[in-house]
């Protein structure tokens, strides 16, 4: 026990004869007009499409039509189905339906389901995202 003691006093003594007698130019940059620094953009330049804003929200949901997407994962559609009672009554007006995707990606164009999705989303006022984890 005493002999790591020891160890551990010549050790951090060592250390700090070592900073308080060595020149302090490796311990802190100098102020030097060489000294040149490059920034790099971390955004890059890979997407050419503009950026735009949000779409507008909606005032109120009473005598429109509102889809609830519910993705893949197991709990999205029972989450939708809840919503969509609870919506039901408090806007007995409106209407609510929801499209269950059963892939991870179901904007692809070329597929049936993008072209399903894609005249799903024309014929809502807003949609509301459900994630089932």
């Amino acid at each position: 026990m005493h002999g790591s003691r020891i160890f551990w006093i010549l050790g951090i003594s060592a250390i700090l004869t070592t900073l308080i007698l060595s020149p302090s130019s490796w311990l802190f940059a100098e102020d030097s007009p060489n000294i040149q620094y490059e920034v790099l953009n971390p955004w890059g330049e890979a997407d050419p499409k503009p950026l735009r804003g949000i779409s507008p929200r909606l005032d109120d949901l009473s005598g429109k039509k509102i889809g609830l997407f519910a993705n893949y994962k197991r709990a999205a559609v029972p989450i939708a189905l809840s919503l969509k009672e609870q919506l039901e009554s408090k806007y007995p007006d409106s209407k609510f339906n929801v499209y269950q995707s059963d892939q991870w990606n179901v904007i692809e164009i070329e597929t049936e389901n993008g072209e399903a999705f894609k005249k799903w989303v024309k014929g809502n006022d807003a949609v509301i995202l459900m994630v089932g984890d």
